[in-house]
């Protein structure tokens, strides 16, 4: 069968490429085509655009780009229409992809769409156009099952979060090689994920690394957004005695002791690393107090919105400040501290539902597409 795949983000990136994976087990004539990066390319299949391509973040950045987003939308169709798919599969993203399933729907194309866009923190109106245009949906976080079937009456699926599958997947690092290859000593950890697109690295990472003075007893390694060429790094390091480490987090976090992370997708990470961290964000004044208006979340960490408290503390805007980060880098370099951090972060694990979401969710899509055409 043909399937057409859309993600936006390096987070998609990775949760479409595991689906690919899966998808490829069940169907020995799965043929992809799909907008998204490097580990979806290497899945197999065709790569239409890179999402360091489509990443405009902010309203006001989307605003200045809108001609540019409007022109991927059209070329989008144009793709899809000549690809002729069994089924699209929407993977999170929901800017574009809400764009590109409602004209899919008027066109006869099956829409399936895998990790809910965040309708629960701002857009809940959204939901009318899921309703009309989305024939399944994979949700990945426990909450969302009840939020879609309680309160909006749509029934979804909870497949459990893919993350867990990727982590479990990847091989053993070995520590001692791990650090003669990048030259390392053996200094416990900090870990910097300062984000994964341009502007975020920039506001985010002048400030994390004001940190390196106040902690000589420990090494300080920037995790490298995939999606980005390491020259762009050069602007912090070379202003710095500090490491790089492109496109290895997940070794750089099985190591680490601790880390400094912008929100995202990396806080979950983070957490099923085991790793204490402090979470950070930092945006335009406008994009954040417009933001702050029409989101109503109590944290802006996955950690602390699957656990409904606040597990790790969050920095945000003008708390995310020299100071303030010092005192929280305390907290998570003392032991007390760690060892509360690390027992919530094994209740998170279990809320998330175990291994097996990515497959679970091929077996979904393939038992019903398969059913569907059957029948035609």
């Amino acid at each position: 069968m043909k399937y057409y795949l859309i993600a936006g983000e390096a987070s998609g990136d990775l949760h479409g490429s595991l689906l690919m994976k899966e998808l490829q087990k069940k169907d020995d004539q799965a043929t992809f085509r799909f907008w998204g990066g490097d580990l979806m390319q290497e899945a197999g299949g065709h790569l239409v655009r890179h999402y360091r391509d489509l990443a405009f973040m902010g309203f006001v950045e989307v605003l200045g780009n809108l001609r540019t987003i409007l022109r991927n939308i059209n070329d989008c169709k144009k793709d899809i229409k000549n690809f002729a798919p069994d089924v699209i599969i929407y993977i999170d993203y929901p800017g574009f992809n809400f764009r590109i399933m409602k004209w899919a729907r008027l066109h006869g194309y099956r829409n399936h769409y895998y990790i809910s866009p965040q309708i629960w923190a701002w857009k809940e109106s959204r939901i009318k156009a899921i309703k009309r245009d989305v024939d399944e949906m994979y949700v990945i976080l426990p909450f969302e099952k009840n939020f879609y079937e309680q309160k909006h009456r749509f029934p979804v699926y909870f497949v459990g979060h893919p993350l867990i599958d990727a982590i479990n997947q990847r091989a053993k690092v070995d520590h001692e090689s791990f650090l003669q290859k990048h030259q390392m000593d053996d200094r416990p950890i900090i870990a910097l994920l300062p984000g994964s697109r341009k502007q975020e690295i920039k506001s985010m990472l002048s400030i994390m690394l004001q940190m390196m003075d106040h902690y000589p007893d420990y090494q300080f390694v920037i995790a490298g957004a995939p999606g980005q060429e390491a020259s762009f790094y050069d602007q912090f390091t070379r202003k710095n005695t500090i490491k790089l480490i492109m496109n290895q987090t997940y070794d750089l976090l099985s190591l680490s002791h601790a880390a400094l992370v912008t929100s995202g997708t990396a806080t979950l990470e983070t957490a099923l690393f085991k790793v204490p961290q402090v979470v950070c964000y930092k945006g335009s004044s406008i994009s954040y107090h417009i933001a702050k208006r029409i989101i109503n979340l109590d944290y802006i960490s996955l950690v602390n919105l699957i656990m409904d408290r606040p597990v790790v503390t969050e920095l945000i805007q003008r708390e995310f400040n020299v100071n303030r980060l010092r005192q929280e880098l305390d907290k998570i370099t003392d032991s007390t501290s760690r060892n509360t951090m690390f027992s919530d972060y094994y209740e998170l694990e279990k809320k998330l539902g175990g291994i097996g979401a990515s497959e679970k969710t091929a077996g979904l899509i393939y038992n019903k597409i398969k059913m569907q055409n059957a029948v035609q």
